[in-house]
């Protein structure tokens, strides 16, 4: 989904570090005392209670819902100094859907927390059951930086909910955002409930030493092996958004002018660097040529003539990003965009869209996390199946079919952390419709009602009356008529 610098294994954490510098002994010593003492305060109050009572939650969500609307400038002003988000994108795609699962879990978080009767079944009767939601303890959401907003803050509403503590660890890949983000909790939540841990490479593996109750992680493969492997130290559940290439697949007799707008949109919002959007489109020969001007006129008409100069196209997060999305690029099948429009002092790279692509291109190597869009044949709805079975799974896929019997042979044998259906990236702004992935693509969702379980544990309550003792039948020795007896009821 995103590098997000958590360790020293992968090429940007190396830079990272490098650039920053190492701690001395001294600053070292004092930075883990100041994370152990975190780690250590937040779970004194765990288990002093303070999370646990409902009203105590909802005031923490309303806090969190005041303080975004106090801080809007800030968080706005961050986003376009780290990404150049332009205003209207960033207050849909950050502010908005965080404002809307705040206002999701607060009207619903009550009957999500009453305790659902279970069934205990007619050999344990007379007994009753229920299973209720106890919260996991004290937790680590670890975010990345192209959503910085939206992927740190949308996991702590799920963990508020659960009756959690909480550390976060922005991405001090986006500075500026998470300067403001450590801001804004540090300003308006209680710190007995969260706090924000800044800082690289050395902040992060501090954190996963420590003992965690649950960690939640955004990012990419690489790292998430490096977090799950810290976690089972401590047998710590994980928590893993991913990524991958999410395929779109556009069938015969589709609305390619509506299906173009809608995957331009998905393709090249936030420059592309969207852990679900469209990373490659699959269509038959036929409907490639028919559906490729009208790709090239959405992008004009979302982002002009020149999208350097529109106020809606954000940019790269950092120029060796920029380098890395650029050597992907092949501009001979460049029908749009390519490495000549782009400016690296500037982190631009124009909207791209790549034809005649096969699929041992370089660009199709590895999840392209930018705005190039490379346009696949194939022969048609069962090739395309084939061809995303016999990759990772990926996050999400995408179909446009007027076809239900397309819809459905997508559906059944292709495996993805979600299938949206006639759109692009829209269906994870839903606080509705869980969230995540599978496989190569991550483990456990999110958002709504699936936020507050994931930060919960599902503890069945059983309770059964001392008299009759219906149990005895069970007890040794199993002999005459309790051995028969016992025969036929497992039989």
């Amino acid at each position: 989904m995103s590098d997000d610098v958590t360790a020293r294994t992968t090429r940007d954490t190396a830079s990272t570090a490098s650039s920053a510098g190492e701690s001395s002994p001294a600053q070292a010593t004092g930075l883990r005392a100041r994370i152990e003492q975190d780690v250590t305060a937040l779970r004194a109050s765990f288990d002093a209670g303070t999370p646990r009572p409902l009203r105590a939650r909802l005031a923490q969500l309303t806090a969190l819902e005041r303080g975004i609307a106090a801080e809007r400038e800030l968080l706005l002003t961050a986003l376009a100094q780290d990404l150049g988000k332009p205003r209207t994108e960033a207050a849909i795609t950050e502010l908005g859907v965080v404002g809307q699962e705040i206002r999701e879990v607060r009207r619903n978080l009550a009957s999500w927390m009453r305790p659902e009767r279970l069934r205990p079944g007619l050999l344990l009767s007379p007994a009753s059951a229920q299973l209720r939601r106890e919260p996991m303890g004290t937790t680590l959401i670890i975010a990345p930086w192209n959503y910085p907003l939206n992927l740190t803050l949308g996991p702590l509403i799920g963990a508020i909910a659960g009756g959690n503590t909480a550390i976060l660890k922005p991405s001090e890949v986006a500075p500026a955002t998470s300067a403001a983000l450590a801001h804004l909790l540090r300003t308006h939540l209680d710190p007995d409930w969260v706090r924000v841990v800044e800082g690289a490479v050395e902040e992060t593996t501090i954190l996963l030493e420590q003992r965690f109750d649950l960690i939640f992680y955004t990012g990419n493969g690489t790292v998430g092996r490096i977090v799950a492997r810290a976690a089972a130290e401590h047998l710590t559940p994980t928590v893993l958004e991913l990524g991958g290439k999410s395929p779109v697949f556009v069938d015969e007799g589709t609305d390619l002018k509506t299906a173009a707008r809608r995957i331009v949109w998905g393709k090249f919002t936030n420059a592309g660097q969207t852990c679900i959007a469209p990373d490659y489109l699959m269509a038959t020969p036929r409907t490639i040529e028919k559906l490729t001007p009208h790709l090239l006129r959405a992008v004009r008409a979302m982002y002009g003539k020149d999208p350097r100069r529109s106020p809606d196209y954000g940019r790269i997060v950092a120029e060796r990003h920029v380098d890395r999305v650029l050597g992907l690029i092949d501009d001979d099948k460049a029908i749009l965009g390519g490495t000549a429009g782009a400016d690296r002092a500037e982190r631009f790279i124009p909207p791209t869209i790549m034809t005649d692509v096969a699929w041992d291109d370089p660009v199709m190597g590895e999840e392209i996390f930018g705005p190039i869009l490379p346009l696949l044949a194939v022969d048609g709805p069962e090739e395309a199946v084939a061809r995303i079975a016999a990759g990772e799974k990926p996050l999400t896929a995408y179909v446009f079919s007027p076809r239900r019997e397309v819809e459905e042979l997508f559906a059944e044998r292709t495996s993805s952390g979600s299938l949206a259906l006639g759109m692009t990236l829209a269906h994870v702004g839903s606080s509705g419709i869980p969230f995540g992935g599978v496989g190569e693509s991550g483990m456990g969702a999110y958002h709504g009602r699936a936020g507050f379980e994931v930060f919960t544990h599902a503890k069945p309550v059983a309770r059964k009356p001392l008299r009759p003792d219906t149990l005895r039948l069970v007890y040794p020795p199993h002999t005459g008529l309790r051995k028969a007896l016992l025969g036929r009821l497992f039989r």
